[in-house]
């Protein structure tokens, strides 16, 4: 379905979730710092109220597409592809004591990134391409405690947005001839709640 809402949570499973509809997010002059304004206001009425990631999620999703139909300019601020990596980032928004990551991000078709978690809550609109991503959770076992288990894939399109929760456990591959360019928005990274694993050697490591 074009222009879907999901939302992954600790339990690795996609969760479709009601779209706002582009009539009602059309307006004038919506620019970045707008958005910024508006994201801020949710995060502090989310301290303040003490609102759990998966309830205020839905009101971040709303703004990002707002952002996305209404402000031409992120729609340019593409990072050139690395020819190393594969992937490259751009910083939009920087502010000293900001918790916050506003970014836009390109993979090449056939990268994909490591097995990992945020440690923060995350959304995540597709601008262009196709991109895969691959779910997992925690299955801990008595001699295993970082062993994981894949739960799905799903595959989002340029109009789709994803979310995530702290401890969603994700990875993403650009799939297509194209490359695969996002706007990112990231809450404040616990570092010591990041982690990369593999699902081979059962392990994580911190990321």
């Amino acid at each position: 379905m074009k222009n879907q809402d999901w939302l992954v949570m600790e339990d690795g499973k996609f969760l479709p979730c009601k779209s706002a509809r582009e009539w009602d997010l059309l307006t004038n002059e919506y620019r970045l710092y707008r958005f910024m304004t508006e994201v801020e206001d949710v995060m502090n009425e989310a301290e303040e109220k003490g609102t759990a990631e998966a309830d205020f999620l839905p009101a971040l999703r709303r703004l990002v597409r707002k952002l996305v139909l209404n402000c031409y300019w992120v729609k340019t601020q593409y990072p050139e592809p690395c020819a190393k990596t594969g992937i490259s980032i751009k910083m939009l928004y920087d502010e000293l004591g900001l918790p916050m990551t506003v970014q836009t991000e390109t993979i090449l078709p056939g990268e994909k990134t490591p097995i990992h978690n945020h440690g923060t809550w995350g959304v995540v609109a597709i601008l262009e391409g196709k991109q895969k991503n691959i779910n997992w959770r925690r299955s801990p076992s008595p001699e295993y405690q970082d062993k994981i288990e894949q739960v799905g894939e799903i595959i989002l399109e340029a109009g789709d947005i994803i979310s995530f929760t702290s401890d969603a456990i994700h990875a993403v591959e650009a799939v297509g001839e194209e490359p695969t360019i996002t706007f990112n928005l990231y809450g404040e990274t616990q570092g010591n709640k990041r982690f990369m694993f593999d699902p081979v050697k059962h392990q994580a490591k911190h990321f």
